[in-house]
């Protein structure tokens, strides 16, 4: 039989008081989603519906986004969570003053996606409280993402997922109806080297600077391109679906920023989307990185704070740096290809 989450928890945990707080808080977590993986289930002709009111981020508020957020709250306060930080929030909520952990969460990826019945997901990051947050409650979440003690990512599509890391490793459960919890299903994850597919929103071309477009050009040119090789495009819209594709079978995600008003540091959000993912994606062998700069390495300002995001196959996520860093010191790359776009004649 299958190790459940719960013996997992109770493994990577010990006797460590602060590891159980954490694998306390993953099991309120759990059991939040599958109560809002039953919502989804049942449906609901408004769930897509926005609702006329705003996030922190400035994104319109979909039904299912409010119904996420009030899912994940309750686990909250259930937990042993001194501070709780939102994206539908506009600032942390104080819990519990003497708890040593937070949580910051983006309780519904892919909004956009929710009408059209594509996978959709929870992001979480579990940090430490110290007695210097306490003292100033708006520093807790400016700690870098090499800090967190857990984060993780719920996948509500075909099979309801869980996949999570306590900086040991990454791994993955599914949800088992008739057993009424978790139970592993691919434990210690490792990512290729090599990448053979690539997501992006290639609608957003126009907006890029030229390394990222010149990046794309070169792996769409394929096997008559630089790289010589074909690449596959998948882009889900959810990030979530996309970074587990990726890590199972290799590849790199780009959301860099643009030229458009208000995305020069693109649109997701470091503390709960790009820190967790990157702690998931270093723990099965990849990289993740705002173009140049290693995720788990920026100190965030504030919750809310949005950065570029690159993740996937480490050697991949290294080239990418690469061209942002210098692209004429990219010796694959010919004069031809320096200078042509496939999306322009």
């Amino acid at each position: 039989m299958a190790s459940s989450l719960d013996a997992h928890l109770e493994s990577e945990c010990g006797e460590d008081p602060l590891k159980r707080q954490v694998g306390d808080t993953i099991r309120h977590l759990a059991g939040a989603a599958i109560k809002l993986a039953d919502k989804i289930a049942a449906g609901g002709d408004g769930m897509g519906q926005a609702q006329g009111a705003t996030n922190a981020g400035g994104d319109v508020q979909k039904e299912l986004d409010v119904i996420a957020d009030k899912v994940f709250m309750e686990a909250a306060e259930a937990s042993p969570l001194a501070f709780f930080g939102s994206e539908e929030q506009d600032d942390a909520v104080a819990l519990k003053p003497d708890a040593n952990l937070a949580m910051a969460i983006d309780p519904l990826d892919g909004s956009s996606n929710i009408e059209t019945n594509v996978s959709i997901g929870t992001i979480f990051s579990i940090l430490p409280v110290e007695d210097e947050h306490r003292a100033d409650p708006s520093r807790v979440f400016r700690q870098k993402g090499s800090r967190q003690l857990g984060a993780g990512f719920f996948i509500y599509g075909p099979q309801l997922l869980l996949v999570m890391s306590m900086g040991n490793g990454t791994h993955t459960f599914i949800h088992a109806p008739g057993r009424g919890e978790f139970i592993a299903l691919k434990m210690s994850m490792t990512m290729g080297e090599k990448a053979g597919e690539f997501a992006i929103n290639a609608s957003n071309y126009r907006h890029w600077d030229q390394p990222i477009r010149s990046y794309i050009d070169d792996l769409l040119a394929g096997s008559e391109g630089p790289r010589e090789r074909d690449f596959n495009m998948r882009w889900v819209g959810s990030m979530v679906a996309d970074c587990y594709r990726i890590l199972l079978r290799g590849g790199v995600f780009l959301y860099p920023g643009d030229g458009r008003k208000g995305y020069a540091k693109g649109r997701l959000r470091l503390v709960y989307e790009a820190n967790p993912i990157a702690l998931c994606v270093e723990n099965a062998g990849g990289g993740a990185t705002d173009g140049t700069t290693r995720i788990l390495d920026i100190e965030p300002e504030g919750l809310h704070d949005r950065t570029p995001l690159v993740f996937g196959s480490a050697r991949e996520v290294e080239r990418v740096a690469r061209y942002i860093a210098d692209p004429s010191a990219l010796a694959e790359r010919s004069p031809l290809f320096g200078k042509r776009s496939l999306f322009r004649t």
